[in-house]
């Protein structure tokens, strides 16, 4: 099995962990690691929404899937479109990380001073850092981990906003403020690690074998919302999703051009009726936006 990933220190020790799950359920498997470089990778001095937003990070290596170059590709579930490439299939979903941003910062967000100057390349993160402080200087930082939080200790910025599942796995220090993942909405399939084949793949089993139901339950929850929105990561939009008991427990929010009006959406649906139920968040979502705001 030849699997395809980015380059980065972040893309291979979620790499690794996929291989290292898969040589437990199929021992007798042989694994290949293919490092693939990617349209964001390539382009750094441009906003990620400049680059055609979602799939920047994932469509060459759904490319070489579909060509047979590649068997399988590790995804951040967060960077993938919410429609796969055709000829591929979203076979395993892993265990969910932690779901929260971090605000690496000296103090708090209520205690950053005037004018700040914030770190960030998501749309999602800058919309609601200027709804809570819309005084601060959100300005895009483009690179990989290492290199944003080299530039904020360099003075470069006052803080910056990563997300704690790839501090997480790459075992670096907090050395910030976690922001509640309630108030400050992650982004959709956040913390979660996706394996892609091609449809039909003679390793679909196997990698079947990856999966955690409850992880997929609310990722499909986010994802099916934001495809009913035509949603990507330019849209400043964040939705958590997670199962209680009986139910899905849907966070959301919408932020306008105008950061300071945000809608917010806090609402359980029942398991036994979940698709209409989102249909609901969905509609909600459209007339506090006038139908077409989230769809650009």
């Amino acid at each position: 099995m030849i699997i395809g990933t980015r380059g980065s220190a972040l893309a291979m020790a979620q790499t690794r962990k996929v291989v290292a799950n898969l040589t437990r359920f199929a021992p007798d498997l042989e694994v290949e690691i293919m490092e693939v470089r990617t349209t964001g990778d390539n382009v750094t001095d441009r906003p990620l929404n400049a680059l055609g937003g979602f799939g920047a990070f994932v469509k060459e290596l759904d490319l070489k899937i579909v060509a047979g170059e590649i068997d399988v590709a590790v995804n951040s579930l967060k960077d993938m479109p919410v429609d796969l490439t055709p000829g591929t299939e979203l076979a395993a979903v892993l265990p969910r990380g932690p779901v929260e941003d971090v605000l690496l910062s000296k103090v708090p967000l209520d205690r950053l001073p005037q004018g700040a100057k914030v770190g960030s390349s998501s749309v999602r993160r800058r919309a609601q850092l200027l709804n809570l402080r819309p005084d601060l200087n959100v300005v895009d930082l483009r690179g990989n981990v290492g290199t944003r939080i080299r530039k904020w200790k360099e003075g470069e910025y006052d803080a910056i906003v990563l997300a704690h599942a790839g501090m997480m796995r790459l075992g670096l220090p907090i050395e910030g403020f976690p922001l509640d993942p309630r108030e400050f909405i992650p982004a959709v399939g956040q913390g979660a690690i996706a394996v892609v084949c091609a449809e039909g793949s003679k390793y679909l089993d196997a990698l079947k074998k990856l999966e955690d139901p409850r992880t997929r339950a609310e990722v499909d929850a986010e994802r099916y919302i934001l495809r009913k929105l035509g949603g990507g990561c330019s849209v400043p939009l964040g939705i958590l999703a997670v199962k209680e008991d009986e139910c899905m427990r849907i966070r959301a929010i919408a932020v306008s051009d105008n950061p300071m009006d945000a809608l917010r959406i806090d609402q359980s649906v029942p398991l036994s009726d979940l698709e209409p139920g989102l249909d609901e968040i969905v509609d909600a979502l459209r007339r506090g936006w006038g139908g077409d705001f989230l769809v650009r």
